[in-house]
């Protein structure tokens, strides 16, 4: 909570999120990993704090490392906190016993370390302006770099998934092929409106912090080609973004968002030459249908996108879209499973645009 330290909020009803407990800190608390039973905080130019969240009501500060530097970011991995300590790069800090941790090995990077990821034996820093730094971690008390890419913007946050490492780089979202550490290589790239400082991944999707442009989604499946698919405008200056399956959890400068992004992450987006000049509802295909069918639309302009589906009686059944999305042409998939037969409709609405199609199912 930057200035306010650990807030800990019971998210089980997301529609009304409620804060439990709270721990204030000596910094700024910029960055958050939870292992086990403890919190860690990378407080600034206070370090590394460690709290203990066993009792969420009342998380207690246990322990803490002052790291020469300014600490940014932090992510634990076994027995080992790794801190993005600014312009001193990465600390590993030995978390074996909490209430005295213990400093065992550093590594200088050349730039300003901001974000850290830890995949395999490997830890992935990003290092400002100078872009991707990748350092080999086997060896917690020497560790070394083995290889870098120097993104075209700032690199703020790094997310490493399989082969790929996905960078917040101010100027939008860099796709790295990591899968030879020595020779990281740019393979596609997604540039956003604002300034990406925060990112995290789920399936074919990287959700991306943008500042005051809010949560992006970005769909990745095609990492040499990466599209964005929608955006929601956060209240505040979105900073840090975390996601479990369909919904993100936005880290604003003084509010706390979630976001059900489900609208989002099952639409396609088609990329054409030119950008479509008029909402177009399609008939969906196949119709009529047994469990799925395909719906497609166009739309013209940037805006709050809904696509929903109705029962003969006008009851909502499913909400398939519901989201800002940019000019472009769309499909998304119906899942009638749990749909009985019958007749349905499927309403397109943007601004003032409305256009409802007929669907029939059968079973």
């Amino acid at each position: 909570n930057y200035t306010w330290g650990l807030r800990i909020i019971n998210v089980s009803n997301t529609t009304n999120p409620t804060q439990v407990g709270f721990c204030n800190t000596p910094g700024l608390a910029r960055g958050i990993k939870v292992s086990g039973s403890y919190a860690y905080i990378a407080d600034d130019s206070f370090g590394l704090r460690i709290i203990n969240v066993n009792n969420p009501t009342n998380p207690t500060e246990v322990g803490s490392y002052d790291t020469p530097g300014v600490a940014w970011g932090v992510t634990v991995a076994g027995s080992y906190a790794y801190v993005a300590d600014g312009s001193l790069g990465l600390r590993i800090i030995n978390l074996s016993n909490p209430e005295n941790p213990t400093s065992v090995g550093f590594y200088d990077t050349p730039g300003f370390s901001y974000g850290v990821t830890i995949a395999d034996s490997y830890a992935y820093v990003a290092d400002n302006f100078t872009g991707l730094r990748i350092i080999n971690i086997s060896n917690p008390t020497n560790p070394t770099e083995v290889g870098f890419c120097d993104t075209p913007g700032w690199s703020v946050d790094v997310a490493v998934v399989g082969s790929y490492a996905y960078v917040a780089d101010r100027s939008g979202l860099r796709i790295i092929n990591v899968s030879n550490p020595a020779n990281p290589i740019i393979v596609g790239f997604c540039d956003t409106p604002g300034d990406a400082v925060g990112v995290a991944v789920f399936g074919n999707y990287a959700f991306v912090a943008n500042i005051e442009y809010g949560l992006r989604i970005i769909n990745i499946s095609n990492t040499e080609s990466p599209r964005e698919v929608g955006f929601y405008i956060t209240q505040d200056v979105a900073l840090g973004v975390a996601v479990v399956g369909s919904t993100s959890f936005v880290a604003a400068r003084e509010e706390f968002g979630i976001y059900d992004c489900s609208g989002c992450v099952g639409v396609v987006e088609h990329v054409g030459i030119e950008a479509p000049k008029e909402f177009y509802l399609k008939p969906n295909y196949p119709n009529p249908f047994n469990a799925t069918t395909t719906i497609e639309y166009t739309i013209p302009k940037t805006g709050k996108v809904d696509l929903k589906v109705f029962d003969i009686s006008g009851r909502e059944v499913a909400t398939l879209v519901n989201f800002h999305q940019n000019p472009g042409s769309y499909k998304v998939t119906l899942d009638g499973t749990t749909l009985s037969t019958g007749t349905y409709f499927v309403r397109l609405q943007s601004g003032e645009f409305s256009r409802t199609q007929k669907m029939v199912l059968l079973k």
